[in-house]
């Protein structure tokens, strides 16, 4: 009959609609994802609005609900160039050869956007902020280790890098100085930017990663979307790294009164003492709860500030097509203590410095690989910076080449399987701002153990012991040490043990264990011998090292351009003194 036919046509309409949808899913499957990794340099894992009501980041509150927050991210060597180094090559500190704030490497054989570009999917990959790699001034550019193109602002005086952003703003503005603020590079204090919003380094980055995500899509409708080669864009935002520079808008965005009260561990009571007008890159000292929650109001303004511009950057990635086909983490290099147990900056095992925010948000285009619920935290597992090239080269497809220490995050994003996760972490750091503050730790996100080099096994100096022990569930601040209390001894040997296993199985020689027993360290190392630029025979022991260190500062090889605790300024009334030409 006629009704009959008219159904039968209806249902074949139907099955071809079906067929081309699935054809369409089938093609988004197997197309490339591309790939955003969002950076900031010196953030807090506790400054999110999702965590924490007194920070405003609504965006990137909305990509944790979108995706997933993980709640025990870590850096092992938390200062910026070691912690780059892992992210790049997915190494932890010993094998990719760098123990603490010291110069990356110019080439390592494991390097993720490297991998990504040689694929076969051939990703363009480009970078855009702080990369922290070093600077050709031949070539006036940054070292790309895999990056095709790069724009670059480290945040380093330009004396010694005078980077893109450096280039741009002396073209922009003749014969003024960027940091006429009056702020440093670590400094405690915090005030508004001095400049119009505009020339602001977060707002450069925020433009040229806006710019270069139009240019692509540009490209991608030239060739074709199944033809246009995917991307790896990285945006790593300098701050809130000090300065502590907000445009003024942003500032009074945040209410200092409202900031949160810096954390007291009974245990740190040594550091509290200063200066009568400390130095602006002071690294320890109790400065007063009204001066830290100024530099903290100045600090979340930063991040506020940042939380916009990745906004932006989300919303041209939909305006232009692409983000329902673009796997994002976001995620920073470390933290900053912000006067917790009387600290400032970074570099320590406490949870102000090496905990971070960590955050991965999945495609459409990925659902068949991900059963998690958008939205979920994890608060189980342990997760670090080298997690992040396992991970993307997961993402991709791609075999890493040689070695990996970290481990994919979509097996964490996949609830239907009970994933093989790592039981624990290694932190460590070299010396850094004064001989006594070098350490090594373990935590499991439940008790962190660290071993303060310094001093030797089993003594302690007041209430600072050369052993700490937190038990972070019931004490997530680091209130109470409690490494001496006889219901944790069990614990410290436990963590201890490991601690000694690890140095014997790395090889690292007498100097750091010796009959099965820690020994004490009155000096740094840097480097282990896994670091690219030394690996030769006689790099075998500690003293070697350290001798051939110092014949290269003595020689004027420093190992990096400038150590921030040697430009500090020697005298100063403790103004901020704001140079630039208001408009």
């Amino acid at each position: 009959t006629t009704e009959t036919k008219s159904v039968g046509q209806r249902l074949r309409m139907l099955f071809l609609l079906l067929a081309l949808l699935i054809t369409a899913q089938c093609d988004d499957m197997q197309r490339p994802v591309n790939i955003l990794l969002l950076m900031n340099d010196q953030h807090r894992f506790d400054v999110l609005g999702s965590v924490n009501p007194a920070a405003l980041t609504p965006n990137l509150d909305a990509l944790a609900a979108d995706g997933m927050r993980f709640d025990k991210g870590y850096s092992s060597t938390p200062t910026c160039t070691p912690a780059r180094a892992a992210l790049l090559t997915g190494l932890g500190p010993w094998n990719n050869g760098m123990l603490g704030y010291a110069r990356v490497a110019n080439h390592y054989t494991e390097e993720f956007p490297r991998e990504l570009r040689d694929s076969r999917h051939h990703y363009i990959t480009h970078s855009v902020g702080k990369d922290h790699f070093g600077w050709n001034k031949t070539a006036k550019a940054g070292i790309p280790h895999g990056y095709m193109s790069t724009m670059i602002y480290d945040g380093i005086p330009e004396s010694y890098e005078f980077d893109n952003y450096d280039n741009w703003f002396n073209q922009t503005n003749p014969d003024v100085n960027p940091m006429c603020t009056g702020l440093t590079f670590n400094d405690y204090r915090g005030a508004p930017y001095g400049l119009p919003e505009k020339d602001h380094p977060t707002a450069w980055v925020g433009r040229r990663a806006v710019s270069w995500i139009k240019n692509y899509t540009m490209y991608q409708r030239q060739v074709g979307a199944s033809q246009a080669n995917p991307f790896l864009l990285k945006v790593s935002f300098h701050r809130p790294h000090s300065p502590y520079d907000p445009p003024k808008d942003w500032a009074d965005k945040i209410d200092a009164s409202k900031m949160p009260l810096p954390w007291e561990g009974d245990w740190a009571g040594r550091f509290k003492p200063h200066a009568k007008v400390p130095n602006p890159g002071i690294w320890y000292g109790d400065l007063g709860t009204h001066q830290a929650q100024e530099s903290r109001k100045y600090y979340y303004a930063n991040v506020a500030f940042i939380d916009s511009w990745i906004g932006q950057i989300v919303q041209t990635l939909k305006e232009e097509g692409v983000w329902n086909n673009t796997f994002v983490v976001f995620t920073a290099d470390h933290g900053d203590m912000l006067m917790d147990h009387y600290h400032w900056r970074k570099g320590y095992p406490y949870e102000g410095a090496a905990h971070i925010p960590y955050i991965v948000r999945w495609p459409e285009t990925m659902t068949h690989r991900v059963s998690t619920r958008r939205g979920s935290h994890d608060d189980k597992h342990v997760v670090e910076l080298r997690d992040i090239r396992a991970t993307f080269l997961d993402v991709a497809g791609v075999k890493p080449v040689g070695r990996l220490d970290g481990l994919s995050l979509l097996h964490l994003l996949n609830s239907s399987a009970t994933p093989s996760w790592r039981p624990y972490l290694e932190l460590e750091h070299s010396t850094c701002y004064n001989e006594t503050n070098h350490w090594n730790a373990f935590t499991d996100g439940h008790t962190k153990y660290i071993y303060n080099a310094y001093y030797t096994p089993g003594t302690c100096d007041g209430e600072y012991c050369a052993e700490q022990l937190f038990d972070l569930d019931i004490d997530p601040h680091e209130i109470q040490d409690v490494a001496r209390r006889p219901e944790y001894q069990k614990t410290v040997e436990m963590w201890r043990s490991r601690m000694v296993d690890m140095f014997e199985n790395q090889g690292r020689g007498p100097t750091w264990v010796k009959d099965g027993q820690l020994q004490r360290r009155t000096r740094g190392q840097l480097y282990s011998p896994n670091y690219p630029e030394f690996i030769k025979p006689h790099w075998l022991d500690e003293k070697t090292l350290w001798d051939e260190y110092q014949s290269r500062r003595q020689a004027g090889h420093a190992d990096f351009p400038f150590d921030a605790t040697e430009i500090e300024m020697v005298e100063w009334d403790g103004k901020v003194h704001d140079t630039c030409p208001h408009h």
